[in-house]
């Protein structure tokens, strides 16, 4: 895995993360550049598949200015993604069988500069869920701060 332009921190927030994929962007002319820019928003992605083909929805790549302006594709459109046939039926049984959703967690560029999302399988965590993380979150910061401190005393 390359370079990470950009990471979903809520879906790892809002979600227990099961199982991840590699999958390509099929993306418009200045979307490339703008991404390699760092302009876009994983923030309230996800991932649907119709039709046998999964698509992302809610991703947000922003325009540039050196682009023309006339052929600027939508910020928000729909982006299918490229995906083996096996891991989208695989996908598909998980989503429809166990009630699980696929969000994009992160979107990077591989060693061969093409541009690559990380998607998940993941289960939607209840509010004490997320308050038990925070909570193990701050005990654990507060143990380093602890040990930090211990060793510069």
């Amino acid at each position: 895995m390359g370079e990470t332009i950009a990471r979903n921190k809520k879906a790892y927030h809002d979600y227990e993360i099961l199982d991840t994929f590699e999958a390509g962007i099929e993306l418009k002319g200045s979307e490339v550049k703008a991404i390699r820019g760092g302009r876009v928003n994983l923030k309230d992605s996800f991932v649907k598949i119709i039709k046998g083909e999964a698509y992302l929805f809610g991703m947000h790549v922003s325009h540039i200015k050196t682009a023309n302006i006339h052929f600027a594709p939508a910020e928000r459109r729909d982006r299918k993604l490229l995906l083996h046939k096996r891991e989208i039926e695989k996908l598909e049984k998980k989503v429809n069988r166990d009630g699980l959703t696929i969000v994009g967690l992160s979107i990077y560029f591989n060693s061969r500069n093409m541009v690559k999302l990380k998607i998940a399988l993941a289960k939607g965590k209840a509010l004490h869920d997320k308050r038990e993380d925070l909570k193990k979150k701050d005990a654990k910061r507060e143990a380093q701060r602890a040990m930090k401190d211990f060793r510069n005393g």
